[in-house]
């Protein structure tokens, strides 16, 4: 079979290489959904290919994180979703002989180089839109292929991963992405079509669906739970089921059309503006061999539960769940979830109470310890629109890392991202003028600073963004 994304091919058969000559393999990943997915893709992979394996997990590779890995003794680290920008430090301990990377990552690759390294952005591909650490280690995967074995099954998690990344934000995955959505289809995992994007259409009854649609923000509807069953009951549609509300994906295909339309003159008549309207609609993706009516028939809502694991230290728990464990580990997920949710949403309530700073090009907050570090990069881009934060500038926010540090997240939009901002650029360069370490993707990154350095790194950041937007 082709490989699905001819330009890395090359790099990943490498990468393939490398990793069957390992006695044996310690894969380290990200916390985050896409880390999660990368792991399960390439853990997945290596049993497959019969390479023995350990997998582990870290919030970032910081040279503490790093000597713990060498530590370890393993001769071959697989590196997924993280890796490329602290390359400059990795490739210190291979010089070392400590140990050998293999990189599959998908964020801006630091200056030094390693011979097994595959990563979008070496191609010209975007690492930020066309795709994620879980889709380069799909690319792993493939490359990874015996006789008798294929890959292409594992292209439902890839997606995950994707749209855990926020790449379909747009509307759909695209580039490099939708080539492995197709692989995807034709394996028989994966569907796709045009759909309300609403999140919960597999689990939410449909009232909490659209109080909860807050992306979308239709007055009387959205954040407004009497508002939007006075919406639904004024449909004329039976939907409730044993006097129980019905969820999005209980519906057919009339009235689905019936409430979307509804949903649509109601913006209209509102003033939402039209970019909002149009994201009403868009590309879902729907794992087939997942039970319908669960947080795992949805890649958004799979993704959404994959974030409450790792990010709360139990990425055991999430990486089980790739694997396949629908048992214990998804009860424990659903659990985690369900504090996930209580913490972003007092989070949010948080900034939107306490406001923002704004500066000339950017608009900042710093949580201090009232937010994790682990989920207010999440909480940062689930404010952009409220009242008080404009949608216009980026939104950097800062959290208690320790006693002497602060974590830093940082997010844009897709449309400043095409005017020339490059969050990546910007965390990196203004992270180190302070000391500090930075890095990402041109439209989401991340920092850490030391907190002394709090003011003048918003001053350094504001300049850049001013720098790059003209």
């Amino acid at each position: 079979m082709d490989p699905p994304v001819p330009e890395l091919a090359d790099r990943a058969a490498r990468c393939a290489d490398r990793l069957r000559a390992a006695d044996e393999v310690l894969l380290v990943s990200h916390i985050d959904a896409d880390g999660l997915t990368s792991a399960g893709v390439a853990a997945t992979a290596l049993e497959r290919a019969g390479i023995p394996f350990e997998a582990t997990f870290a919030k970032q590779l910081d040279s503490e994180e790093l000597e713990r890995i060498a530590a370890t003794g393993y001769d071959v680290v697989l590196f997924t979703d993280f890796g490329s920008g602290q390359l400059d430090s990795i490739a210190a301990y291979e010089e070392r002989g400590a140990f050998t990377p293999v990189i599959c990552d998908h964020h801006q690759p630091a200056e030094a180089e390693t011979e097994f390294h595959c990563n979008p952005l070496q191609e010209g591909l975007n690492g930020a839109s066309e795709l994620s650490g879980a889709g380069t280690s799909y690319l792993l995967a493939r490359a990874l292929e015996g006789e008798g074995v294929d890959n292409r099954d594992l292209a439902a998690l890839a997606v995950v991963g994707a749209v855990g990344d926020m790449q379909a934000s747009d509307g759909e995955l695209e580039g490099a992405n939708a080539a492995i959505v197709e692989e995807g289809v034709a394996a028989g995992v994966l569907d796709t079509g045009a759909d309300l994007t609403l999140y919960g259409t597999q689990t939410r009854p449909l009232p909490k669906l659209l109080e909860y649609a807050s992306d979308a923000a239709i007055p009387g509807i959205s954040n407004d739970a009497n508002g939007a069953i006075r919406f639904l009951d004024g449909l004329g549609l039976d939907l409730r089921d044993g006097g129980e509300w019905r969820c999005w994906a209980d519906l057919n295909d009339e009235e689905k059309r019936t409430i979307t339309n509804a949903l649509v003159r109601r913006a209209v008549s509102r003033g939402v503006p039209a970019d909002r309207i149009d994201g009403l609609i868009g590309t879902t993706y729907t794992l087939v061999r997942e039970e319908p009516g669960t947080e795992l028939r949805d890649a958004s809502e799979f993704s959404t539960l994959l974030n409450a694991t790792a990010r709360y230290d139990r990425g055991d728990v999430g990486l089980a769940i790739c694997l396949g464990d629908r048992g214990p580990a998804l009860e424990e997920a659903r659990r985690l979830l369900r504090s996930h949710r209580r913490n972003l949403s007092e989070g949010l309530r948080w900034v939107k109470e306490t406001g923002v700073e704004s500066e000339e090009h950017l608009q900042w907050f710093d949580a201090g310890d009232r937010i994790p570090e682990t989920i207010v990069g999440i909480v940062a881009g689930m404010a952009v629109g409220s009242a008080g934060i404009d949608r216009g500038k980026p939104i950097v926010a800062f959290a208690e890392k320790n006693e002497d540090d602060a974590k830093v997240s940082a997010r844009g939009t897709h449309t400043l991202v095409r005017q020339g901002l490059n969050l990546s650029a910007v965390m990196g360069a203004a992270a180190s003028a302070v000391d500090g370490e930075g890095g990402g993707h041109d439209v989401a990154a991340g920092a850490t600073v030391p907190k002394a350095a709090r003011g003048e790194f918003i001053d350094r950041v504001d300049r850049l963004i001013g720098e790059q937007l003209g």
